[in-house]
């Protein structure tokens, strides 16, 4: 049994861990939010609590943080990686430091690609991962915001591939009521850590082709100003900003699209239905190590508007898009969809996920 006390303290997808030793009233907080402040200082008093220190995995884009409310009204640690914009800090670290809060050793790693800032915290038993790494397919925190960076990010996850597997993964956010599980199973459940080569991981984010919502922007300058007013920034509620696709369109996130995964594509093919395979990548990809699958029909993204002629007589067909992961698809449906064209599906996770399923492709390609 563990000497230590790990607590998730929120009941919303932005989680706060309250972390102390056994037989210590001592505590520190790890990202809290500003809508929960004063059900933390009320929660510490009513259980004789002291509070001695508040980390933030990296400044948020998503929600504003408590450090700096709890700080002026407590006058505690607020602790950040050396890196952070955030103004009001006042106590830094170094990648791989090690320091004892609260009566608990803790590690900090440096765990950037989510933003230059990303950390994560390690205690015996238990891996604090912020946005480094979410659970199971919620895989991992967003490369689109400012200073994020796919191929970094990437490195940071073979790092944590080579970290201890029994320690518990304790992300930062979590969307669908995942339970945390350790990283041994995370290997295994997390598509994150599966995806071989920084290329491909790279290519696999920039094929979704994402982008901030507006109001991320005002939230992270709220952040790095220390906001403590609750309102500083405009955030919508109830929305995954931070996961992958977290704010995109609804179109785009399938709830007007149907996907299928690898597996009903190849059931599709084998069968002996009437459908189209329409391919929406460049020439090039075609002939690339993910090749294509047999009998598709090619048009490119940029140019599907012009040539929707083409594939009129598919217009009351099953019509399956595929592109690399699956971005271009999900494009590529709505503009399908606004031309009328009935009975559209989207092969969810693309060429990567038709390939990594064990699926055969070909790499020579002509046109038909």
């Amino acid at each position: 049994m563990s000497e230590y006390i790990v607590e998730q303290i929120n009941n919303i997808a932005c989680k706060t861990y309250l972390v102390g030793r056994k037989g210590s009233n001592e505590v520190f907080l790890i990202d809290p939010v500003i809508e929960e402040t004063e059900n933390y200082l009320k929660m510490l008093e009513q259980r004789g609590l002291k509070l001695v220190a508040v980390f933030d995995t990296h400044a948020h884009a998503d929600h504003i943080s408590a450090g700096p409310k709890i700080r002026k009204a407590t006058g505690v640690d607020y602790i950040m990686h050396n890196l952070s914009p955030v103004e009001c800090a006042n106590v830094h670290f170094a990648d791989g430091e090690k320091m004892e809060i609260a009566g608990v050793p803790v590690e900090f790693i440096h765990t950037p690609g989510h933003t230059k800032d990303s950390s994560s915290l390690v205690i015996p038993g238990y891996f604090f991962t912020g946005d480094a790494l979410f659970l199971d397919d919620g895989g991992a925190g967003r490369d689109d915001l400012p200073g994020g960076d796919p191929g970094v990010h990437y490195e940071t996850l073979q790092r944590i591939l080579s970290m201890d597997e029994s320690l518990m993964v304790e992300p930062g956010h979590d969307y669908r009521e995942r339970k945390p599980t350790t990283l041994k199973v995370q290997k295994e459940a997390n598509p994150f850590l599966k995806i071989e080569g920084k290329k491909n991981y790279i290519l696999y984010l920039e094929d979704l082709k994402l982008g901030p919502a507006d109001w991320m922007a005002d939230v992270l300058k709220a952040n790095w100003g220390c906001a403590t007013d609750v309102d500083a920034a405009f955030i919508p509620k109830d929305e995954p900003a931070c996961e992958v696709k977290g704010t995109m369109t609804a179109a785009q996130t399938a709830q007007s699209v149907t996907a299928i995964d690898a597996i009903q594509m190849k059931g599709v093919i084998d069968g002996d239905g009437d459908y189209v395979l329409l391919d929406v990548r460049e020439l090039f990809e075609l002939e690339d190590d993910l090749g294509h699958i047999p009998g598709i029909v090619h048009i490119p993204i940029w140019d599907l508007q012009h040539k929707l002629a083409e594939i009129d007589y598919a217009k009351d067909k099953d019509l399956y898009i595929i592109c690399r992961s699956g971005g271009r698809s999900y494009t590529a449906a709505q503009i399908l969809e606004a031309a009328g064209f009935k009975h559209v599906y989207v092969l969810e996770g693309g060429m990567y996920a038709w390939r990594m399923a064990g699926y055969r492709a070909s790499v020579e390609y002509a046109a038909n």
